[in-house]
């Protein structure tokens, strides 16, 4: 079984950071793509970054220039560096990632249990 674990969440004034980190355990033969996604009551889960596993990136519009998502493969982990917090950065961050198990696996999704991030004004 694979388990995701996120860490780093926490309340923030506007204009400040924060680190989240996602680490990946269990049985993983090969991790492709990794994300994080936020979720804001009364909307739906938003795709905020991702990383392939040759490090390429996307961000959405609105976290360009702020924030910064990375992934070290050998230590099978990821971060969110979030820098000039706002208060619509507030919300529930998951991590994701598409993982073969094993050898004999297909790819699938894995999402962690989210941490919370608030910033206030």
């Amino acid at each position: 079984q694979v388990q995701l674990v996120e860490s780093g969440g926490g309340l923030v004034q506007a204009g400040g950071s924060l680190r989240l980190s996602c680490s990946a355990s269990g049985t993983i033969y090969s991790i492709n793509d990794m994300a994080w996604y936020r979720q804001t009551p009364g909307k739906q889960r938003e795709l905020v970054a991702t990383v392939t596993m040759a490090r390429d990136t996307t961000y959405v519009d609105s976290v360009k220039g702020r924030f910064t998502i990375s992934r070290d493969n050998a230590k099978k982990t990821m971060s969110l560096q979030m820098n000039s917090l706002k208060p619509e950065d507030t919300g529930v961050y998951y991590c994701t990632a598409n993982v073969k198990p094993d050898s004999g696996y297909s790819y699938r999704d894995f999402w962690g249990q989210g941490t919370q991030v608030t910033v206030s004004s």
